[in-house]
């Protein structure tokens, strides 16, 4: 099956850190796709995560190395268009 990112990439909670490095991305989530879902996807595949289960999962600490999605804040006049704020450690 399909894993849902949000459960482990979207951590609204998160402290950013001096060393993070940060990116923010305008996503256009899919029908029925929560922006929440649409931003720890991103921070999910360009960091640790992917749509399946490899044989490295267990190789690396995903708490130490994934990308966390903190903040997402619609786009002004856009409908359904989001900026996806994604914290990565260094």
């Amino acid at each position: 099956g399909v894993k849902e990112y949000k459960l482990t990439y979207y951590t609204p909670e998160y402290q950013v850190k001096d060393t993070d490095i940060l990116a923010a991305f305008r996503v256009t989530p899919q029908p029925g796709v929560p922006p929440e879902e649409a931003g720890a996807a991103v921070a999910a595949e360009s960091s640790t995560g992917t749509w399946t289960t490899v044989w490295t999962d267990g190789l690396t600490s995903l708490d130490r190395y994934k990308g966390r999605c903190y903040h997402i804040e619609p786009v002004a006049g856009e409908e359904d268009q989001y900026i996806c704020y994604v914290a990565y450690p260094l």
